[in-house]
Order: structure tokens, then sequence, then C-alpha cells
């Protein structure tokens, strides 16, 4: 975290996360899309349009930091932070923009944005915290990363119930 403020050009300007703008942008929009069905279909694709834009410019700049909270050690410590500071300060954000254009269904996007981010928050730092879904020097492309992408998922799935084998296993031993 100290490097964030030490460096904010280098961690939030040249390290923008654009696998996370995209991935992000995409997912999100489609939340807001199904959100806001009930509302018609051009509130739907509004609110959709919005969230787009909104996540195509900030999704960078949290995912950077995402990735720098990944080498955060202990590793609970950056899940920590990564998963009430950012969607703080993302969905104070997200609310505002989505107020101002009159997101039809604001309460119910916002709510599903929120539980979303809690999940992918630390999906997110997993991921990272084993290569995937980084930007910089020596990373792979998105294409390798989806290609991981299945083994990323069960090994985010598997880690807590594993963990608790480990400690059950260590204490018994």
């Amino acid at each position: 975290m100290q490097k964030l403020i030490r460096e904010p050009g280098r961690y939030l300007v040249r390290q923008w996360n654009w696998k996370s703008a995209l991935t992000s942008s995409l997912t999100r929009g489609l939340l807001f899309l199904f959100a806001n069905l009930t509302a018609g279909w051009r509130a739907a694709v509004g609110a959709m349009t919005t969230e787009w834009i909104f996540r195509a410019i900030t999704s960078g700049f949290y995912g950077s930091i995402t990735q720098t909270l990944g080498e955060v050690e202990p590793a609970w410590q950056g899940s920590l932070v990564a998963m009430f500071l950012l969607p703080l300060i993302s969905h104070s954000m997200e609310f505002g923009v989505h107020y101002l254009r009159g997101t039809a269904k604001l309460k119910t996007s916002i709510i599903a944005s929120i539980v979303f981010t809690m999940f992918s928050t630390l999906f997110n730092v997993y991921a990272m915290r084993r290569g995937t879904m980084v930007v910089g020097k020596g990373t792979q492309s998105l294409v390798e990363d989806m290609k991981r992408m299945p083994r990323m998922i069960a090994g985010f799935v598997t880690a807590v119930p594993r963990q608790v084998l480990r400690t059950l296993r260590d204490r018994l031993a």
C-alpha cells in the first residue's frame, strides 16, 4: 500500500490495469442491464452504457490498486483492504454517476453491484497473487489469462475449504 502512496503515477497510471477495465466494464454493464430490464429496454440499455463508460474509466485504476494489494503480506491484510476500501470508494462514485444519470432501478443496481464486488474483489486478489489478470513487464496476454480462468475459479472456490482442512490436519497432528 505504501507503494501506491509513494509512487501513485507508477502504480495508478503506468500500470493502469486495462484487463480489469475491460472485464469489469463488460460484466458490470450486463449486471446493470439485467437489473434495469423491468424499467424498460431503453432504461436498461442506458444504465448498461453508463456503467460501461464509468467502469472503463475507473476500473483500470482499481485493478492497479488491487494488483498492488495482492502483493501485501500477509495476504489477508491486502484482501481486507481491497474488499472494503476500494468498494466504498468505487460504489460511492458509481451511485453518484447513476443518480445523476437517472438510472431507474438504482437501489437494485447498486446492491447487485456491491454483492458482485464482494466476491469479484477477493477473486481478483486471489488471481493476481498467482499472476493472472495482472499487467506490466513479464505478464501474460489476456487470452492466456482466460485460458487459466477455469483453474483460477476452481482454486478460489476451494481455497477456504482447503485451508480449513489444512488447519484441522495440523491441529490433529
